[in-house]
């Protein structure tokens, strides 16, 4: 097992630690802060799998600009009454564990029958795709028409929400 494979394996399961974590814990801050952690765990997947700019952008928007956000609103909510969060077991909670255990036990699986337990990859293609410059011409050429739509419509939905805003100040 060669350096790439060791690290792809821990950020793996460091990312599926947190996010047990982010699911089990009662107090949204640490929640949150292992959704921190689950997020830098992404980002060093994705170095591993030579998508850089990708690791970047996990890092910037989602461990940075998302997570304030939602720090933002676990403090503005002033969660005091938990006793919802601490009910016992139910239907739901079962079916889901049962549900996660099985897909795990199938990624094991696939994991342990492959033919050196790491998926193979073609290489030149993992190193020419998630690097800047590939994301940028395929962003400015290919699909340059989707990516102007989706410019028109954050637009829209940020005029709409300030519109409501406004109106139900007034």
């Amino acid at each position: 097992m060669n350096l790439e494979q060791s690290l792809f394996y821990a950020f793996g399961a460091v990312a599926v630690g947190s996010g047990l974590l982010v699911v089990t814990r009662r107090n949204p801050v640490m929640s949150a802060l292992a959704l921190i952690l689950n997020f830098f765990c992404l980002a060093g997947l994705y170095l591993t799998l030579n998508a850089q700019l990708i690791a970047v952008i996990q890092i910037i928007v989602y461990a940075g600009a998302i997570m304030v956000l939602f720090v933002f609103v676990i403090m503005l909510l002033n969660l005091r009454d938990e006793r919802a969060l601490r009910d016992g077991l139910s239907v739901r909670k079962v079916i889901g564990a049962g549900l996660t255990f099985t897909l795990l036990m199938q990624v094991v699986y696939i994991l342990l029958t492959s033919a050196d337990g790491f998926p193979a990859k073609n290489e030149t293609l993992a190193v020419s795709t998630g690097t800047v410059e590939v994301i940028g011409v395929q962003l400015f050429t290919t699909f340059l028409f989707p990516f102007e739509i989706t410019s028109l419509l954050l637009t829209a939905a940020i005029v709409g929400a300030v519109l409501l805003a406004k109106r139900k100040l007034d």
